[in-house]
């Protein structure tokens, strides 16, 4: 069986099993296997009721909201396939949202455009279409599952991020790099309170495993800033029933990232957030995570591997 239709299937099979389980720990025919017995594995928790919530609970409140996020670590094949089984329970109780996905940058969005244009019976050529491979991102066969929901249900896809040159450029040159104009659009002008800022850089620190000089912190924090401003802007302009993006996790948190630009433009849009976290050993209750979201769904790891050793190895290398 070719590997993109095995893919669709398990998305399939995903959304199939997810209507038949009771709240709980959610039957899923997982990718990855390591901690898949873990006892969060497959459980989804509310923030807001404290309590564990099963799939038909979480997409009914996803359906009431404007703005869907759905968060993800980047090569999760499990998150790909539960973000496509979630499109397709939006598109099934009658959404039909926009789809931007971080991954999709501003210059890829005519190629975009003029495939989607094209009437495609599928999505297996849009990877080439837009140069996928040239990215960076995981293979295009672990986003094609979402493309494909999308697809399906006649949902718009959008571009949702910077060319990485533009970032490139924020890092560098802060505030200033941006134009007068777009500041104004995007809300960037005035300064983060200091509180938020030094969370910003120490997030941004934090996940480089303190390897960054403290010099480039700040211009990191505003080009995180400026990135997740544009992908607001990009589901706020969007055509159709609202917009979902698609992000990894550190975009989607609810205090700040894609959430926070939503709130200060659109303030009477509701806004709902659902990361994809991958489960730890050695915690074992939701309160041992940091969820900065409206709703968490365990799965599976993809390795163990300690990432600041991986990173201390590449740089070494």
């Amino acid at each position: 069986m070719p590997r993109a239709l095995r893919g669709t299937l398990a998305a399939i099979l995903i959304l199939t099993l997810l209507g038949a389980c009771a709240a709980g720990r959610e039957e899923i025919a997982w990718r990855h296997t390591l901690q898949r017995d873990h006892v969060l594995t497959g459980r989804i928790w509310s923030s807001a009721e404290a309590r564990f919530i099963a799939a038909g609970d979480l997409y009914r409140a996803l359906s009431s909201a404007h703005f869907v996020l759905l968060g993800e670590r980047h090569d999760n094949q499990d998150h790909h396939l539960l973000q496509a089984a979630t499109l397709r329970a939006l598109a099934a109780r009658g959404r039909r949202p926009a789809v931007a996905f971080e991954m999709i940058d501003l210059e890829q969005a005519d190629a975009l455009a003029t495939f989607l244009a094209a009437a495609p019976k599928d999505m297996s050529g849009l990877g080439a279409a837009i140069g996928w491979a040239r990215t960076g991102w995981p293979d295009w066969s672990h986003y094609r599952p979402i493309a494909e929901a999308a697809h399906a249900a006649g949902l718009p896809m959008r571009a949702a991020n910077l060319p990485r040159a533009r970032i490139r450029e924020a890092v560098r040159g802060g505030a200033a790099s941006v134009p007068e104009p777009m500041r104004a659009r995007l809300a960037l002008d005035e300064p983060l309170p200091v509180a938020l800022q030094t969370a910003m850089e120490k997030e941004i620190a934090d996940a480089h495993c303190d390897m960054l000089p403290v010099s480039l912190l700040p211009g990191m924090a505003f080009a995180q800033r400026l990135r997740d401003a544009v992908m607001a802007d990009s589901m706020l302009t969007a055509p159709g029933e609202g917009a979902v993006l698609i992000a990894g996790n550190g975009h989607v948190r609810s205090d700040r990232g894609v959430p926070m630009h939503l709130a200060a433009r659109a303030p009477a849009r509701s806004v709902a957030t659902l990361a994809f976290i991958e489960v730890d050993a050695a915690r074992t209750r939701p309160g041992d995570y940091e969820l900065p979201f409206d709703f968490v769904w365990f799965t599976p790891r993809v390795d163990d591997l300690d990432p600041c050793e991986r990173m201390r190895r590449a740089r070494s290398g």
